[in-house]
């Protein structure tokens, strides 16, 4: 693992207006180049608050994030033409293709022309979805969708791309084209941030995971490692339901 981390937060806490506690409390961690990195939690623990103020969504009330070496207080802009996210929620324009939506955000990249064509292009090819470039999105799977939401945030080449609840609520074969190219990217240099509550998923995809409750990171390591820390369990989701227990969450 490089030395030098990509991605250094340092006391990150996050309050929200008429909050009791924290949603996010002093976490403190590393993120090395090259990393497939995920950050695990049950819901309300911290991950998609964690995210969002990695990505410039909304800020910190405390501490600080650095990015490839730029300050996320000073660097913003500059953070943001090295990055690529992908939300939980589709963010896709309904009434327009899966081509038009893809255009109009390149063009908030700043890519125009032939080159945004052919990148277009190469992505709905590579996702399988070139036949079906003339439907609305409305009209598109569930899976589908992800695809094409995913598409949004690698147009750009970004170095590092945050990915929140990727595979979430599609069928089998849309996950595995997914899972399949972030591995890919990831080999070629891409840094992957990513959240799920698929356990198996992160156990077979991640170098490295986080386990946040409550705002606080209380697990950190390789899935083997941890597993090895401990025998008394046979996968990564058993010791998730170890350290957050069993309560539901909404």
């Amino acid at each position: 693992m490089a030395s030098q981390p990509i991605i250094e937060i340092r006391e990150l806490t996050k309050v929200y207006k008429g909050a009791d506690e924290p949603a996010v409390k002093a976490i403190s961690l590393d993120i090395f180049p090259n990393e497939i990195f995920g950050l695990l939690g049950p819901n309300g623990a911290g991950k998609t608050t964690t995210i969002s103020i990695l990505c410039g969504l909304f800020p910190a009330t405390k501490g600080s994030v650095m990015i490839d070496g730029l300050d996320s207080h000073t660097d913003l802009n500059k953070i943001k033409q090295i990055i690529g996210v992908v939300p939980q929620d589709i963010a896709l324009y309904p009434t327009l293709t899966d081509r038009e939506n893809l255009t109009f955000f390149g063009n908030m990249y700043g890519l125009y022309g032939s080159e945004l064509h052919d990148k277009v292009n190469h992505y709905l090819t590579e996702f399988g979805l070139e036949k079906h470039a003339g439907k609305t999105v409305s009209k598109y799977s569930g899976g589908m969708k992800r695809r094409v939401n995913l598409i949004a945030g690698l147009l750009h080449d970004p170095r590092i791309i945050f990915l929140d609840e990727p595979t979430v609520g599609i069928d089998v074969q849309s996950r595995v084209v997914i899972l399949e190219y972030l591995k890919e990217i990831n080999k070629k240099g891409v840094t992957i941030i990513y959240t799920s509550h698929y356990m198996e998923e992160a156990e077979n995809l991640c170098s490295r995971v986080a386990i946040i409750d409550r705002g606080n990171i209380i697990a950190l390591g390789n899935p083997k490692d941890l597993l090895e820390g401990h025998p008394e369990f046979k996968n990564l989701e058993n010791i998730f339901i170890h350290l957050t227990g069993k309560e539901m969450r909404d």
